[in-house]
């Protein structure tokens, strides 16, 4: 039985779950928690687990005994457990309340094909069950999970290497740090063909992470451990003094959270420069401060338009941004490749400076949003439509690029507009373009998730009215 397969088995499990009213995001932490017991004794590693509380205990269990046994589980895992485990299970509670559907979602991961699994990696396993969770949008799991073909692209033009201190100061579950310690492994076959020593370190330490949500952090810590990574997973907040511990890095990735901090409160940081309510501007410069100032350290950061053009405190971190780093380039992504369709994003490549002025001397675009197709279930967003920009960015000879989606905007051309990064557009012709055409179908649930950020976003700013003493009206 291919991963595939197996996947969509537990996943269809989930149907079973609905009668407790279980949502998809609840579902699939909730299978953490039974299926982390059954890895640990398929990869002969029960003996971190209390014996009390193996697979084979929880198995043999029935009814309203299974039911409370799993509560009590539940608790003393999260209480008493050790390293891993108990982060794992940290304030765990079950979403179920009929003893059948336990029972059913035990018997059915005990009749799987594990040794077929095992074979193909539990640790994509794994994944292909996060990435299901990602796509359904009713989960709203997709804040979490940026697109495979997006992460690889990244992770393949910043090239992390062996002996690198790699970071996400917004982990998600882990989904880059995964992809880049596979990138280093592929590089040298699949074993690093390092000293025991570097081994270790590239096991223990060359990896690490912040993540602020208490269950996506669990799903992390599996999604890690299942893919044999043991670096450090923070449980908090990257804007908050926990993340001035996370710096001197040679490679950081990340697809931060978008939208203002809530109630329009600045960082618990005083070592950002520029202090403002805007997340993804703090998340930047806590990145480029995080890099060591070396002339090597790099980041490749996806960050929504409004960064690029942001007036006040936005202008005044991109020209730091500008004078730390050389920001080599920036990709235009596509629309309607991430959870919130309506969402336009880029991706940030830079690499920090010797010094702390002066460093960028031009900018290149690449457009990849312009006259794209609509992406969605029935034109899926693959990694070959990445090609041409890959060809771009590798060129040992950028002029000499023949793409129209590549261009080039020298520092005093950016100074002289103000500072405003939101450049590289070509025209676009997607409205005379029969390909191009929106999905009728995807465009209404668009327009439905929208116009709920919409109304989200008004409430936040009669909110905020009403705290600054404004008109209730």
């Amino acid at each position: 039985m291919k991963t595939q397969e197996i996947v969509q088995k537990l996943w269809n499990l989930c149907n079973v779950l609905r009668d407790d009213g279980i949502t998809y995001h609840q579902y699939v932490t909730e299978l953490t928690y039974i299926l982390f017991l059954k890895m640990m004794k398929e990869t002969s590693q029960e003996a971190v687990i209390p014996e009390q509380y193996r697979w084979d205990e929880l198995a043999s269990k029935d009814g309203v005994e299974l039911m409370r046994y799993y509560r009590q589980l539940l608790l003393d895992l999260g209480a008493d457990g050790k390293g891993k485990v108990k982060l794992i299970y940290a304030n765990a509670s079950t979403n179920i309340t009929a003893p059948a559907n336990l029972k059913k979602i035990v018997s059915s991961i005990d009749a799987l094909d594990w040794y077929s699994a095992k074979e193909e990696g539990l640790g994509g396993l794994y994944e292909g069950l996060l990435e299901k969770n990602a796509n359904e949008k009713k989960s709203g799991a997709g804040q979490y999970f940026t697109p495979r073909p997006l992460i690889n692209a990244m992770v393949r033009l910043i090239d992390p290497k062996p002996g690198e201190r790699c970071s996400d100061p917004a982990a998600g579950t882990f989904g880059f740090m995964i992809a880049a310690d596979q990138h280093v492994r592929s590089q040298t076959d699949n074993n690093y063909e390092l000293s025991e020593r570097d081994a270790k370190f590239q096991r223990k330490h060359a990896f690490t992470g912040c993540e602020l949500v208490q269950d996506t952090h669990r799903l992390a810590l599996m999604n890690a451990m299942l893919h044999g990574m043991e670096g450090e997973i923070l449980l908090g907040d990257s804007l908050s003094t926990l993340g001035k511990t996370m710096g001197n890095m040679d490679v950081i990735l990340t697809n931060p959270p978008f939208g203002t901090k809530k109630g329009g409160e600045r960082p618990t940081r005083d070592d950002l420069t520029f202090a403002t309510s805007n997340k993804q501007l703090n998340f930047l410069q806590h990145i480029y401060r995080a890099l060591k100032p070396n002339g090597r350290a790099r980041a490749a950061v996806v960050l929504p338009d409004n960064v690029l053009f942001q007036d006040g405190d936005g202008q005044k971190i991109r020209a730091d941004l500008m004078d730390k780093c050389n920001l080599r380039t920036i990709l235009r992504l596509p629309t309607g490749i991430f959870y919130a369709p309506g969402v336009k994003t880029n991706v940030l490549f830079f690499t920090r400076g010797e010094t702390d002025k002066g460093n960028t001397k031009e900018v290149w675009f690449y457009d990849m949003r312009t006259n794209m197709p609509n992406f969605g279930k029935r034109t899926p967003f693959e990694e070959r439509y990445f090609d041409g920009f890959v060809a771009a960015y590798t060129s040992e000879d950028r002029a000499k690029v023949q793409d129209e989606r590549w261009s080039v905007f020298t520092r005093e051309q950016i100074r002289d507009k103000g500072d405003n990064l939101d450049l590289g557009l070509i025209a676009d012709e997607s409205l005379s373009s029969y390909d191009n055409l929106p999905d009728p179908i995807e465009s209404a649930e668009d327009a439905i998730v929208k116009l709920g950020e919409a109304m989200a976003l008004l409430e936040e700013v009669v909110r905020e009215l009403k705290v600054a003493g404004g008109p209730d009206e």
